[in-house]
């Protein structure tokens, strides 16, 4: 059956002061890192506010807007690099990338590489707490930030159960979409609002479970993660596009559905109308910039042809779980919604398809079915209503 809408609590704190005392935890003598840009000044200026009341050595600073293909500025990324205990992305686009990582990634002692000192903190040494909010607005904030956030943890962890031997996804919907989605070896992610352990971090507005499809032409591990000797041939099938899409200068809602045919784990075409063109040429230009970067010295030797090949991966499967999102236009709140899944092009959350991009993409009113290695078979959405 479909969980029942979270309830509201707490009203007499403000949002900020639910996502630093309930989500982050914030603690006195922590240090916290606020990155911001003026069109997001009072969020920002609210969570201030909340970590300095939680007894935080809190630092507030600014830069102008960021789209997928442009750098943090060079303060943002060095005061990140003092390794402060949480950090806050309240970004109106993006945060921005990480040039000189991109160039040398960090590496872990396992031999795990990051392209960004942010990733590095938060899920390679796991010494940092993170939020980031591409796109947030205090209506936003307002609507879905207030909520029953136990609860949401307790439907990603009912889901992860489920996900858990599954071999591979199928996800049909009435627009369309008709993709088979390997997972061997892949664990469920969850945007469950507990950031509160070193290593921990997500969006807010919270509310999502996700998966990284096993990338075409990979190994196939099995849920140990071992390598096993047969190559994963990818997902499979037409993903059609009909909520929303993220674009390298924003978001926006779909008027005419996208179509992508997708082969071995890659998109091979893209129709549609005018947003189907804003797609591709987004698309095109994270290929091409994929190589003048490596000419450049911006990527790695080698790393051209690979950031431009998965330019075009399937690097999410997304189940959206906060009641209180709806499609608005902005996927910070839209990929959350019930009622919705959504697929990404480009880079995923394994780190092992990096890319220039990552393009989240809502589908409306889903079914998705999940297949296990013994042949048999469990639905947890029917028509985008979840059944479990």
């Amino acid at each position: 059956m479909e969980f029942p809408i979270l309830g509201r609590k707490e009203k007499d704190r403000t949002p900020a002061q639910v996502v630093v005392q309930d989500v982050v935890r914030v603690k006195k003598g922590e240090r916290v890192l606020i990155v911001a840009n003026p069109a997001t000044n009072e969020i920002a200026q609210d969570l201030y506010s909340a970590s300095c009341n939680a007894g935080a050595l809190t630092t507030l600073m600014f830069q102008q807007d960021k789209t997928s293909f442009d750098n943090a500025n060079p303060e943002v990324l060095a005061a990140i690099g003092t390794e402060p205990d949480v950090c806050f992305s309240i970004s109106n686009i993006k945060l921005g990338k990480d040039p000189v990582a991109a160039a040398k990634p960090y590496k872990t002692e396992g031999g795990q590489k990051f392209s960004h000192i942010f990733d590095y903190l938060l899920d390679g040494k796991k010494t940092m707490r993170g939020v980031w909010t591409p796109g947030i607005t205090a209506d936003m904030m307002s609507r879905t930030a207030l909520i029953d956030y136990k609860e949401l943890q307790e439907r990603c962890v009912t889901l992860g159960k489920i996900f858990e031997g599954a071999v591979s996804v199928r996800v049909t919907a009435p627009g369309g979409t008709n993709l088979l989605v390997p997972v061997n070896g892949r664990s469920l992610l969850f945007d469950d609002g507990d950031f509160s352990k070193p290593g921990t971090g997500g969006n807010i507005p919270a509310g999502e479970v996700f998966i990284s499809p096993v990338v075409g032409g990979s190994q196939i591990k099995d849920a140990q993660g071992n390598a096993l000797e047969q190559q994963c041939d990818g997902c499979e099938g037409v993903i059609v596009y009909d909520g929303s899409m993220t674009f390298f200068d924003g978001d926006s809602i779909i008027d005419t559905p996208i179509t992508c045919t997708v082969q071995k784990g890659f998109v091979t075409d893209i129709s549609g109308g005018a947003e189907a063109k804003r797609l591709l040429k987004t698309i095109s230009e994270a290929e091409s910039r994929a190589i003048s970067y490596e000419k450049d010295g911006k990527l790695a030797e080698g790393q051209g042809a690979v950031y431009k090949k998965n330019a075009r991966n399937i690097g999410e499967l997304g189940i959206g779980l906060n009641p209180a999102a709806s499609i608005t236009g902005n996927m910070l709140e839209d990929e959350k919604a019930f009622h919705t899944c959504h697929f990404a092009i480009g880079e995923n959350y394994d780190n092992d398809a990096p890319s220039l991009i990552h393009l989240d993409g809502v589908v409306r009113d889903p079914t998705i079915i999940l297949n296990y290695a013994d042949g048999t078979t469990r639905t947890i959405l029917q028509d985008g209503a979840l059944t479990i």
